[in-house]
């Protein structure tokens, strides 16, 4: 029976092509991430290891919001001073960006960092290693790391403009130096500033935020962490570089997960859309070999035997595809390794990592899949009498062969539809949205096992058009479309899944957007709003400049800040009170907003009904600062609506100034006098001194920001998804072609019969658009259905949620299932009407 396995796979190549593209691709893709996730892991882990590996110890103080001040010098001091430590380095950090010479930023801003140069005796700091001149020794001097010094094409001796939270300033170039830097690796940069210039930009004068300790002699780390501790302040960790390096590829490993398991999610989809592929090719294969199958049984061969047979093909089919896809996938681990670096980010050099278990698993999930898929049509053939070798003439599923299939389907449909209504309708959006998870899947299912029964009324509703714009072909295309309704249904449901992915996200993605838009437009005044690009805070200075700014005729500082009332703890928003109407669209339900610039609170509106407050009454409020509590009674000023722009409290940045020792401010808004104008901005990019680390955004670019990732999400999601649309494809292709060669004879009498080769082959591209677009509106309807009820779920916590059916989107959709029809059916109707009509006639 292998012998014959595998004679009847070499004798069917041109049959199994796209059964072995189909797995190929789903294995290739679940191969690559496996690949490419080890890979990065284990490179990361190295380049972790060798970052901690001179580093014993590493001491760290909470610093931030003037909860501590940080390690003073002295604490360094004492630590290197002890028997067990060779040397102890006190570090700064905070953020830096560096401007070319044009005065853009060079790097990602999340990315761009500044830190302090800590030579020892010997005058250098082994954590960089210098190419070109020397660390800063004097407050003018930096030194930039060898990326950014080449992007920005500066060289030693040349001014470089830095900026940090606060005013740009200029630096002379003292030195160029390499670094394992995460930071660096990850696309930004990297200054190095004489420890004081750094200790005043980002703590204060001589205090640390980080202590790096090296042991003396053999020294354990755990040795050196016991002699440590007892000297350590308050508010301080104490970690060995160890567990640092360890902690470090933990984090990089659940960072990755994210991405892996978005890809092998995807890669799934891509299988289960193929199975729908394979089971139909090996159905087919069946009915095209039911005499081959009768004579195996009537020499002799068990019902067993014959299934086996199938199955063995099946198995020789996956093997096969899943040695392609595995070599395939090594090709995407490398392309995804290279992507990753065209965005900027370094991945540490270090080997292609193939372990046995990313082998295993590409090669048991293809195997395992397309076995699974070739299941039922091998237990038909299994089922064929040895009298059947007297004829060869297909079955076509009949209505009462359908009956319990359709019977299974109808449960199973109602069942899932049943769940996403009652997600939709759950109090609880978490729970409501694993319900609708299940009734998804129990839905998308029951489709399908129906899709050969609701294939012929719908494809009739179709045929007057087909045979008033395309006369016989249509007439033609249309029957033969229903002709097998279990293989039409097959290859339709491969575009079905697909298109509900695809519609579901879309009409959430469609939705979700446009109620931010509206939020947006609606929420705010101001012609623009000015943000850091690393995402850190602005230093008060940058307010009061763009105060001063020509042609500013409000604004308001959004200020990150939290206190204590009735004993929670909540967040605060911080702003400049006679600013805060010019800038922001308010309704005021109670009280005045003009109370804010007096130091009164402002609450919104589901605040206010939840705890019972109103507009004058007294609330006492627990600050903050140095581990010591003030207690300050305000007064409700005014209750205003919901808004998201801002947190449920609102104080005037004054009533928290005793409190913040340094604001955290994320952004400022602001009116100008004449709206958006090339000047109006010019203007505000000019009081900040040019500042290539603080952005300027006008009303568009506010609305990029806000819905701008929802836009980005859905395009990774389409071209993810397009793989499993690409298989539908060669569903079609090897249904269309199969069914030409089923058809031989009949293709032939109608060329004799008057028939000619362009109608032929129109006959064929019109079959293959119908079944298409047949599925892609069974995945439509069913996409919108899932994308409302998904919303439904989430629809509270946005405001403005309104269900927004994408019908462009929609109509896009269909044009392309019917453009993927005529694409599919261009190889099978070429091979229609080159049959030659004599020679067709005569084939059985």
């Amino acid at each position: 029976m292998f012998r014959t396995a595998l004679r009847n796979v070499l004798a069917h190549k041109a049959r199994l092509l796209m059964t072995v593209l189909a797995v190929m691709l789903g294995v290739a893709f679940v191969a690559g991430t496996l690949v490419f996730t080890d890979t990065l892991g284990n490179a990361f882990r190295k380049q972790s290891a060798k970052g901690y590996e001179k580093i014993a110890v590493e001491i760290t103080a909470h610093t931030g919001r003037g909860d501590t001040e940080g390690l003073p010098d002295s604490v360094v001091q004492r630590i290197e001073a002890l028997d067990q430590v060779d040397r102890a380095v006190g570090r700064v950090d905070g953020f830096a960006g560096v401007a070319d010479r044009k005065g853009k930023l060079i790097g990602n801003g999340w990315a761009n960092s500044g830190g302090n140069f800590a030579p020892g005796k010997d005058g250098k700091d082994p954590s960089y290693e210098f190419t070109q001149g020397e660390g800063p020794t004097s407050p003018g001097q930096i030194a930039l790391d060898k990326d950014t010094a080449n992007k920005g094409e500066y060289k030693i001796g040349d001014t470089v403009r830095v900026a940090t939270s606060g005013p740009v300033k200029e630096y002379t170039l003292a030195g160029v130096f390499t670094t394992d830097l995460g930071a660096v690796n990850a696309g930004g940069s990297l200054v190095l500033f004489e420890t004081s210039v750094a200790q005043r930009q980002y703590l204060s004068p001589g205090q640390f935020s980080t202590v790096t300790v090296t042991p003396q002699g053999n020294a354990s780390d755990d040795a050196v962490l016991a002699a440590v501790k007892p000297l350590l302040p308050k508010d301080t960790d104490a970690e060995t570089g160890t567990q640092l390096a360890d902690d470090e590829a933990d984090m990089i490993k659940r960072e990755m997960s994210g991405m892996s398991s978005m890809l092998l999610a995807f890669a799934g989809i891509a299988l289960f859309v193929g199975i729908f592929l394979i089971a139909n090719t090996f159905t087919m294969l069946v009915a095209q070999r039911t005499r081959e199958l009768a004579l195996m049984r009537a020499v002799g061969a068990s019902r067993r035997q014959v299934k086996r047979s199938v199955i063995l093909e099946a198995g020789l089919v996956g093997v096969l595809a899943s040695a392609v896809g595995f070599a395939l996938g090594l090709g995407i681990a490398v392309g995804l390794r290279s992507l990753v670096g065209s965005f900027g980010a370094k991945i540490p050099n270090g080997p292609l990592i193939i372990s046995p278990t990313a082998v295993l698993s590409a090669l048991i999930v293809g195997v395992v899949v397309t076995v699974l898929a070739a299941w039922l049509p091998a237990r038909r053939a299994a089922k064929i009498p040895p009298v059947a070798a007297m004829s060869s003439v297909h079955s076509v599923a009949s209505a009462k062969s359908l009956l319990i299939r359709n019977i299974i389907g109808s449960v199973l449909t109602a069942a899932g539809l049943a769940a996403i209504v009652a997600g939709a309708g759950a109090s609880d959006g978490t729970s409501g949205r694993y319900m609708i998870a299940g009734g998804a899947f129990s839905a998308l299912i029951g489709v399908i096992v129906l899709i050969p029964q609701l294939s012929r009324p719908m494809i009739a509703a179709v045929r007057p058009l087909l045979v008033r714009a395309f006369g016989v072909s249509g007439k033609l295309a249309s029957q033969n479309a229903v002709r097998n309704p279990r293989r039409t249904g097959a290859t339709a449901s491969a575009l079905a899944i697909g298109l509900t992915l695809v519609t579901g996200l879309t009409v959430i993605g469609v939705t979700v957007g446009q109620a931010i838009d509206k939020a947006t437009t609606d929420n705010i005044r101001a012609d623009y709003l000015v943000t850091m690009s690393s995402g850190t805070s602005l230093d008060t200075s940058a307010v009061t400049a763009l105060a001063g700014a020509k042609g500013v005729e409000a604004y308001s500082r959004g200020q990150r800040a939290h206190f204590e009332i009735k004993g929670s703890h909540e967040n605060v928003s911080g702003v400049d009170g006679k600013g805060f109407e010019g800038v922001f669209n308010v309704d005021t339900i109670s009280g005045s907003l003009k109370t804010l610039p007096e130091g009164q609170l402002v609450i919104q509106e589901s605040v206010a009904k939840e705890k019972g407050w109103k507009a004058g009454d007294r609330l006492p409020v627990v600050f903050e600062r140095n581990d010591k509590e003030t207690t300050k009674t305000l007064t409700v000023g005014a209750v205003v609506e919901d808004n998201e722009m801002f947190s449920s409290y609102v104080v005037d940045q004054k009533v928290l100034a005793p409190f913040e020792e340094k604001p955290d401010i994320t952004e400022v808004w602001v009116k100008m006098a004449g709206g958006e104008t090339d000047a109006n901005e010019q203007a505000l990019v000019d009081s900040l001194g040019n500042n290539p680390a603080m952005t300027v955004m006008d009303k568009q670019d506010i609305r990029n920001m806000f819905g701008g990732i929802i836009n980005t999400m859905l395009n990774i999601m389409y071209g993810l998804l397009a793989m499993a649309l690409i298989i539908a494809v060669l569903g079609v292709v090897n249904t269309l072609a199969m069914s030409v060669f089923e058809r031989q004879q009949e293709i032939g009498m109608l060329r004799a019969i008057g028939l000619d080769k362009r109608r032929v082959k129109r006959m064929i591209r019109l079959e293959a658009v119908v079944i298409s677009v047949f599925g892609a509106v069974i995945g439509v309807a069913l996409g919108s259905f899932l994308g409302w009820a998904i919303g439904e779920t989430f629809r509270d916590s946005i405001p403005g949620y309104a269900l927004v059916i994408p019908w462009g989107r929609i109509g896009i959709f269909l044009l392309l299932a019917g453009v993927v029809g005529v694409l599919a059916s261009l190889w099978p109707a070429r091979s229609a009407a080159k049959l030659n009509m004599l020679t067709a006639i005569k084939t059985e």
